[in-house]
């Protein structure tokens, strides 16, 4: 369920299909008939082999007595016991068995590199039979959709007996240790936003210091997506999809003059004309204030104002036509 803790081989949820589970059960048949006609065409193989070792045994035994025979008329017809002719034979004979013999004995080795080549091309075959059954398995094992990570779960947006296409999202899991910000800024306010830069996160239950780590290159509906990487510990409740507001330290300046940033005029460098509080409160006159750089709620004084003045920054647009104004 949502909330509960889980390990990376927790399984979270099963899924059935028939198909891949067939597809499986073929896999293993086919490695199967593979294998036996692997064994199979070992034996026949083997068999053959050993018919020719007999066939070459035989002519080499034939070849030998020959070969005797040859030599012993060969002495008698020197000592005049033998008639030439039967000498002569007795050669062509030997001479005809040793060209046999020669041919078994090749024929014999030609036979085992054809056996060897034989039960390569099969073993091959067996193989990919294997490897195609290993592949059907573990498809069949991945039905059982494991957490991968240790985390918490935080969501499971599919039901029992419901069908799902490829790419649905089955779960989701997230590392409470892990998390990172995302904020939304807006994108005249984005230009100058930089990887590193420190950033300030408000999670309503504490302040967590972080570093920009992605800026999204696109701007979607007036705001540029930022990551911020979190760097100090979380503080209690931090959660994910938490909602958050985040601060980015484009630059800090120090010993300045500044006020908040007024209704109008306050994006950026330039004059505004702002209302300048007077002695006791209840007039204030306009003055010209240069303003500088500027931040999310504040703006630097650059010339107009000096330390202790108040001024109005709400809306006064109502009154551009005046220097003057009474306060009630």
């Amino acid at each position: 369920q949502p909330g509960s803790t889980v390990s990376p081989d927790t399984i979270i949820l099963e899924l059935s299909n028939p198909e891949l589970e067939m597809q499986a059960l073929d896999a293993e048949s086919q490695l199967r008939a593979a294998e036996a006609q692997y064994a199979e065409l070992k034996v026949r193989l083997e068999s053959q082999h050993l018919d020719q070792e007999a066939a070459a045994a035989s002519v080499q035994a034939d070849y030998a007595q020959a070969r005797m025979r040859a030599d012993t008329d060969q002495q008698l017809a020197d000592q005049g016991l033998v008639a030439d002719l039967n000498r002569k034979l007795s050669r062509v004979s030997a001479d005809q068995l040793e060209n046999r013999n020669r041919i078994e004995q090749r024929r014999l080795a030609i036979a085992g590199d054809s056996i060897k080549a034989q039960l390569a091309g099969q073993q091959a075959q067996v193989e990919q039979k294997r490897v195609l059954a290993r592949l059907r398995r573990n498809q069949v094992k991945a039905q059982a959709v494991r957490a991968g990570i240790g985390g918490m779960l935080q969501q499971v947006p599919v039901e029992v007996g419901q069908r799902v296409a490829p790419g649905t999202i089955l779960a989701k899991v997230a590392e409470q240790n892990r998390l990172k910000a995302v904020i939304k800024v807006a994108e005249t306010q984005a230009k100058d936003i930089q990887i590193g830069q420190p950033a300030t996160i408000d999670t309503r239950n504490g302040m967590v210091d972080g570093r920009v780590s992605r800026v999204d290159p696109a701007a979607q509906n007036g705001t540029v997506t930022v990551d911020v990487a979190l760097t100090s510990e979380l503080p209690k409740g931090a959660r994910p999809d938490l909602s958050v507001d985040g601060t980015v330290e484009l630059e800090r300046l120090e010993n300045i003059l500044y006020v908040g940033r007024p209704a109008q005029g306050g994006q950026g460098p330039g004059p505004v004309g702002l209302f300048k509080l007077e002695e006791g409160g209840s007039t204030a006159t306009r003055v010209t204030v240069r303003l500088g750089r500027a931040s999310v709620s504040t703006v630097e004084v650059v010339a107009g104002l000096k330390e202790g003045d108040q001024v109005i920054l709400s809306d006064t647009s109502a009154y551009d036509a005046v220097d003057r104004i009474r306060l009630n």
